[in-house]
């Protein structure tokens, strides 16, 4: 009881990267707290996940199977996870920020009348001091998250109602394996008494599921464009750098919204999170929206007009220059040393 509960999502037979993130996270907060982890599957064919679950810090996986419980529908899902909390009570409960988090979280933190953070970009324990009636309070969940456009980052806290609920987007959070794997007790998920009939009545008669073409957050490099690239057409030379240098190409929300590249291609707070090893700013000023999904690269270069651009305070090197002129030296040069 009042341990932390992380809901994992599984796709395709294997769990979902950003549950595997949550896990790495919960550790670290189960640590802080000197309380256990766990974990909770829904699905069907779960064999195996609680050896993968219990290398990244499991100390107990509670599964729920049956075959009508794969693929994910709302009522049931959710009535189970409502069950189990209610039995259990979690202090803080974590899922990923994808589209099966984004129906599940609203609607179990709803039932529980505990309050939901969306979109986090950092979770630490932390206390508190209510000034109005002076109690205070230790080792709550600090939801971190941009707010009001990303012009503000706001620390959201949840002193009364529990579970502290959490979801955070696939790539914000690091996948590490535990230092020391964690008991990986499993438990059963007695789900059926949780359930009605009622809740099976919306049936899945057909599903098709359609590959990501653009795999911007999987690139090891990545150049990405913004406003200052000019046109659809200035892309292009991001487009020919990134074949030569093996890269793939993506672009802030203000080029998105230009129409200068696909919103698939997307990154920032509205776009998907990355973590390659070397990111190439081209035209992209920096500003926080932006930042929030790519400050974990690696290695940083950017290339821009303005010297005192906000993304040159997070970069590893600043190349002050026009994009225009740049970027072909790159591709000739690179082309040239690598015969």
């Amino acid at each position: 009881m009042n341990n932390i509960f992380v809901y994992c999502e599984m796709e395709g037979g294997k769990i979902a990267d950003v549950s595997l993130e949550l896990m790495t996270k919960g550790r670290e907060l189960a640590d802080t707290l000197g309380c256990e982890l766990e974990a909770v599957v829904i699905g069907n064919n779960l064999e195996g996940v609680d050896k993968e679950l219990a290398r990244y810090g499991a100390d107990t996986i509670w599964t729920a199977e049956g075959k009508e419980l794969d693929p994910y529908r709302t009522l049931p899902h959710s009535a189970i996870l409502c069950g189990l909390f209610k039995e259990e009570k979690p202090q803080i409960a974590l899922m990923g920020a994808t589209p099966i988090g984004r129906d599940l979280g609203p609607r179990v933190s709803s039932a529980l009348h505990s309050g939901l953070t969306a979109d986090c970009t950092s979770l630490v324990i932390g206390g508190h001091k209510d000034n109005r009636s002076g109690k205070e309070y230790e080792n709550l969940l600090y939801q971190i998250r941009p707010a009001f456009g990303g012009n503000i980052i706001a620390t959201i806290i949840n002193p009364d109602c529990r579970p502290q609920m959490a979801t955070v987007r696939e790539g914000v959070m690091k996948k590490e394996e535990a230092a020391k794997p964690g008991k990986g007790t499993v438990k059963a998920i007695d789900w059926k008494k949780y359930v009605n009939d009622t809740d099976f009545a919306v049936k899945i008669i057909e599903r098709q599921m359609e590959e990501r073409k653009i795999n911007v957050k999987g690139a090891p490099i990545i150049i990405a464009g913004g406003y200052g690239m000019g046109s659809k057409d200035g892309f292009k030379q991001l487009f020919e750098l990134a074949d030569v240098i093996g890269g793939e190409v993506g672009a802030s929300r203000a080029a998105v919204d230009a129409g200068f590249a696909d919103h698939a291609r997307q990154i920032g707070q509205t776009g998907v999170t990355v973590r390659p090893k070397l990111y190439i700013a081209c035209g992209i000023s920096g500003q926080i929206q932006h930042t929030a999904g790519m400050d974990g690269s690696s290695m940083i270069i950017s290339i821009n007009t303005d010297p005192e651009a906000p993304i040159n305070k997070i970069a590893d090197y600043a190349i002050t220059g026009d994009v225009n002129d740049v970027i072909p030296k790159m591709i000739k040069y690179y082309k040239q040393n690598s015969k």
